[in-house]
């Protein structure tokens, strides 16, 4: 299957009939870009590399084992400070490099498998890997037509200073080899989805409390998905057709809690906004006040429209939202959401796992199909995610 066109974080159909036509085009365009973006089902750890490095990052810091914790890192007048002390007030700062080694130790084992895949299933032929990627893979790509040629040239016109007829066998040469790579890539998803393989690297986690006034779905959820976000970001609105979908698809397995991290330098309207949530709330309507709000304007009058529109009692929502009841709450959010290291919106955590931007639905599926696959093999409590917070 070739590979969709990315705009963003966001994943389309190819927009050409030829699928192979359209892979073409992709693999031309991507040459502008100084990392590949080549985003392929086959091949989504480097697109949720590249997702995390354009997004705001986070994540989580796993604390010292045992006895560490109380091991003293100094001493203040005879008294000692703990590793945990330590710990505890570094969290924030140093989650992105415990996410990056995480990361990085990921793609490497990802990497080391498929090559033991690859070997394993060359010497049950009896010979090495470049012949068996020969024999299985490149003899059965074919050569690139003239057409095909043709488009990956236009597609990379403006980059290209010499005429079609002096690059044409240059290009056809180049074509086949994007084109051979990215079969090779999908032979190594096959043997990949054929072997009984099961990863024991954890990823890290943080601990993170949710309101459960603010909880969409089965409060007895395996994985719960903790969403701070800001209703004036336009990432954050971006993310909300992959969530409710997500809701949908899994039903009482997933369970998704917001939590309040206003942008205020960037979005002027997002703290008023998240009050008028929280007025909606009182009066038994936040979801549907925050469906409003994710997808209109959040203006005052706005806001009071959508207060009408929910059939509240709008005396009693004006009050709430000039009397600024709910600012000390949401400004608790963003406190605990700035203890776990969030420091942009959207930021979401699967059970405690940090998941940053409008990533595409299947990348979330994926991430709690992981989940609900660990607890299947080791049932547990929802690791990484706190009680509610009163």
């Amino acid at each position: 299957m070739a590979p969709a066109l990315v705009v963003e974080s966001c994943r389309a159909d190819p927009p050409v009939a030829s699928r192979r036509m359209a892979y073409i085009l992709t693999v031309a365009t991507s040459k502008s870009v100084t990392t590949s973006r080549r985003k392929t089902e086959s091949r989504w750890q480097k697109s949720h590399a590249a997702s995390l490095f354009l997004s705001f990052c986070l994540l989580t810091l796993a604390a010292p084992a045992g006895s560490q914790e109380t091991q003293p890192v100094a001493m203040l007048d005879g008294k000692p400070i703990s590793a945990q002390e330590l710990s505890n007030t570094a969290s924030g700062q140093l989650l992105p490099v415990r996410n990056q080694e995480y990361e990085i130790q990921s793609k490497a084992l990802e990497k080391l498998i498929r090559q033991k895949l690859l070997e394993l299933a060359a010497k049950k032929k009896g010979e090495s890997t470049e012949a068996l990627l020969s024999e299985e893979v490149d003899r059965k790509v074919a050569d690139p037509s003239d057409a095909e040629v043709l488009a990956y040239y236009l597609a990379q016109k403006d980059r290209n200073r010499q005429s079609f007829a002096q690059v044409k066998n240059q290009l056809r040469e180049a074509l086949k080899r994007e084109e051979i790579q990215y079969a090779r890539d999908a032979y190594l998803d096959r043997l990949r989805s054929q072997a009984d393989v099961v990863v024991l690297l954890k990823p890290p986690r943080a601990k993170v409390t949710y309101d459960a006034a603010r909880l969409k779905g089965n409060p007895r959820a395996p994985v719960v998905i903790v969403e701070f976000a800001d209703f004036q970001c336009p990432f954050c609105r971006q993310e909300e057709g992959a969530l409710k979908n997500v809701l949908a698809k899994y039903g009482t397995e997933v369970a998704l809690a917001y939590r309040d991290f206003p942008v205020t330098q960037l979005h002027p309207l997002a703290e008023q906004a998240a009050e008028a949530s929280r007025c909606g709330g009182e009066q038994g309507k936040y979801w549907q006040f925050y469906d409003l709000l994710m997808a209109g304007a959040l203006d005052s009058r706005s806001l009071k429209q959508y207060a009408h529109d929910l059939k509240l009692d709008e005396k009693q929502f004006d009050s709430c939202l000039t009397s600024g009841k709910y600012k000390a709450a949401i400004e608790n959010d963003r406190q605990d959401a700035e203890r776990v290291g969030v420091v942009g919106t959207p930021t979401f955590f699967i059970n405690g796992i940090l998941m940053v931007g409008a990533e595409p639905e299947e990348s979330v599926s994926r991430r709690i199909d992981q989940e609900l696959a660990r607890q299947k093999a080791a049932p547990s409590p929802v690791p990484g995610t706190a009680p509610p917070v009163d």
